[in-house]
C-alpha cells in the first residue's frame, strides 16, 4: 500500500547563494509533483552550537538542534542537498547530524533517523558535482540506520547550470534529478505508515 510521504527537504550549506539550497527547490517542485507532501528547511535558520559532549551534560539539546529533530521525526523522508568541501561533507552539515542523532532524556536512540528513507544530491562547480562528499553522506547515514536509495545525482559545473529563476537549464539534468526524487517519493510511500 502506498501512502502520501511527508518529505523534508533540506541543503547541508547556509551559503545565500548556494547552489545546493537551489538543487533543494528543484527537487521540492519535483517531490510535489510526484505526490509527495514537502517540507523544506534552511539550516542558517537553525544555527547550532559545534557538538560538545559537555555541553549537551550541562545544557541538553540546543533548541535549533531540537527543532531540526522534531522535523525529521514527523516526515517519513528527507531529500539532502550536500555541498562538497575538501572531498568531504561540510562541517555545518556532519555538525547538525551529530546533534539531532543524540536522544532526549525518555527518547529512543536515533529517533529522527532510524527508519528514514533518505536521497542524496549535490551540486559543486567542479567537474564531479560534489560527488565524493555523497560518498561520505551515505556512510554516515547508513551507519545510524538510515535507509539511502542508490540512485543520486550530482551536478556539476552548477555555476553555470541554473536560469534567473533558479531552475536547472539543462533537461537532461531536470531528468536525472527527477530520478532521484521519484524514486525517493516511490519508496517512502510504500514503506510509510497511513496517517
Amino acid at each position: 500500500m502506498t501512502t502520501t510521504p511527508r518529505l523534508l527537504l533540506f541543503a547541508g550549506s547556509t551559503r545565500e547563494g548556494s547552489f545546493n539550497r537551489k538543487l533543494v527547490r528543484a527537487a521540492a517542485g519535483l517531490a510535489t509533483a510526484a505526490g509527495a507532501a514537502v517540507t523544506t528547511v534552511e539550516l542558517r535558520d537553525l544555527p547550532m552550537p559545534l557538538y560538545d559532549g559537555d555541553l549537551e551534560e550541562r545544557a541538553g539539546i540546543p533548541e535549533h538542534a531540537q527543532r531540526l529533530k522534531t522535523l525529521l521525526v514527523a516526515h517519513d523522508g528527507f531529500l539532502l542537498a550536500s555541498p562538497e568541501y575538501n572531498s568531504s561533507i561540510p562541517g555545518v552539515l556532519k555538525n547538525a547530524i551529530d546533534w539531532v542523532s543524540r536522544a532526549a532524556p525518555g527518547e529512543a536512540p536515533l529517533a529522527a533517523f532510524r527508519g528514514k528513507v533518505a536521497a542524496l544530491v549535490s551540486a559543486s562547480p567542479g567537474a564531479l558535482g560534489g560527488l565524493r562528499a555523497l560518498v561520505h553522506v551515505r556512510a554516515i547515514l547508513s551507519a545510524i540506520d538510515v535507509l539511502v536509495i542508490p540512485e543520486q545525482f550530482a551536478l556539476g559545473r552548477a555555476h553555470e547550470a541554473f536560469d534567473e529563476a533558479g531552475a536547472l537549464k539543462d533537461p537532461k539534468q531536470t531528468v536525472a534529478l527527477k530520478r532521484v526524487v521519484d524514486r525517493l517519493v516511490l519508496v517512502t510511500g510504500r514503506l510509510s505508515t497511513p496517517a
